[in-house]
């Protein structure tokens, strides 16, 4: 398995529902959850990614306590996941933090629930990454998905989860959790 695969949570720039660029809150649930998953797939690092200085700190308050021996007592595993929550204001920032890091720039994978030309599958996607010696950086819009200028950005834009019928409104902690699995499990 490959052990250089990173997860960011873009709150901004990313669009409300009226398609206008906004930055979202960071959420508790998105903090635990996604940590958890990324730790359970063996992602090296997962970024919150927000422009506020007062959502840096509402991140630095929850890390905080769970860096506590009351915090270690009460859930170690919870304690286990946080050691890879890192923060960063813009993309571009990570994109800066793991160049220096991994000595190369990360190819970045892009997500959404829309159809869009040129995405690839998740075999396709899993194939490369599988192939490639560059870090990856696997992002995933909040509120109601990442920008238009964010999938340009990208190396590669993941094709939308499909499941049972034309609904497509998952949590982001929900697909992360599967996305992580198609790309990295070994099944």
């Amino acid at each position: 398995m490959k052990n250089n695969i990173y997860v960011g949570l873009v709150h901004y720039p990313v669009y409300n529902k009226h398609f206008e660029i906004v930055t979202t809150s960071i959420t508790n649930l998105d903090i635990h959850d996604i940590a958890r998953s990324c730790i359970t797939f063996g992602v090296k690092g997962y970024y919150l990614i927000n422009r506020l200085s007062s959502q840096e700190s509402l991140l630095s308050r929850v890390q905080d306590f769970w860096k506590t021996e009351i915090a270690q007592n009460y859930n170690s595993d919870r304690v286990e996941a946080f050691s890879v929550v890192r923060y960063a204001r813009y993309i571009e920032d990570v994109l800066e933090d793991l160049k220096s890091q991994e000595l190369t720039c990360p190819l970045l994978i892009s997500t959404t629930a829309v159809e869009m030309e040129g995405q690839k599958t998740f075999l396709e996607t899993k194939e490369i990454i599988q192939n490639s010696s560059r870090p990856v950086l696997l992002i995933f819009g909040t509120g109601n998905g990442l920008t238009e200028e964010i999938h340009r950005m990208s190396d590669i834009v993941l094709k939308p989860i499909k499941g049972y019928d034309n609904y497509n409104h998952l949590s982001v902690r929900s697909a992360v959790a599967i996305i992580l699995d198609r790309l990295i499990s070994e099944i």
